[in-house]
C-alpha cells in the first residue's frame, strides 16, 4: 500500500501493484469478462476477436489475418467455421475480382450488438470503484497504448472505425 494523500481524502487506501502486474493482472480480469460473454454464445475467443474486426469494417482475407496475427489458412478454417454458422459472408472485392472481403451478416450484426451490451455489463462492474474522471482518465490510457502497439505490430492498419 501507498502512503498516497489521495487517500486520505477519498477515505480509501490506494493500492500499487506496479505497471507490470498491474497490467498483467488486468488483462486477466478483461480476458475472464470476454470469456464469459463468449461462452454465454458458444464463441471462441478468436470468433469474438473477428466479430469486433468485422463490426464497422469488411476487410480482406489478409487484413483479418494481420489483425488476428494468424496465418491465412488459419483464417480461411474461422472464416469457413463462422459463415456455416451463418454469422459472416465473402464477398469479391470490388477493387479486384480476385480478393475476398469479409463481412458480417445480418445475424452476425445481430449477436455481435448483443454481445457488446453484455459486455458493456461484465466490464462495468471491473471499473465500478472508479470515478467518471477516473474513467475517463483509464480510456484515454488505454486508447494511447492501443493505438501505439498497432503502429508498431500494424504497420498501415488503422484500427479508428470506418464510416459505413
Amino acid at each position: 500500500m501507498t502512503d498516497d494523500p489521495r487517500s486520505k481524502r477519498s477515505g480509501r487506501p490506494q493500492r500499487d501493484l506496479g505497471l507490470l502486474d498491474g497490467l498483467v493482472q488486468l488483462s486477466f480480469a478483461v480476458h475472464g469478462a470476454l470469456g464469459r460473454v463468449a461462452e454465454v454464445y458458444d464463441l471462441s475467443l478468436v470468433q469474438v476477436r473477428l466479430l469486433g474486426i468485422l463490426r464497422d469494417r469488411e476487410p480482406g482475407m489478409m487484413e483479418v489475418a494481420t489483425f488476428l496475427n494468424l496465418d491465412k489458412s488459419s483464417v480461411t478454417g474461422l472464416v469457413d467455421r463462422a459463415e456455416r454458422r451463418g454469422l459472416v459472408r465473402r464477398a469479391s472485392a470490388p477493387e479486384d475480382g480476385r480478393a475476398v472481403r469479409v463481412a458480417l451478416t445480418e445475424p452476425g450484426r445481430e449477436l455481435a450488438q448483443k454481445f457488446v451490451k453484455l459486455l458493456e455489463r461484465e466490464l462495468a462492474v471491473l471499473v465500478e470503484g472508479l470515478s467518471e474522471t477516473d474513467r475517463k482518465r483509464l480510456s484515454a490510457l488505454a486508447s494511447q497504448i492501443v493505438f501505439n502497439d498497432a503502429q508498431r505490430v500494424l504497420p498501415g492498419v488503422s484500427l479508428l472505425p470506418r464510416k459505413r
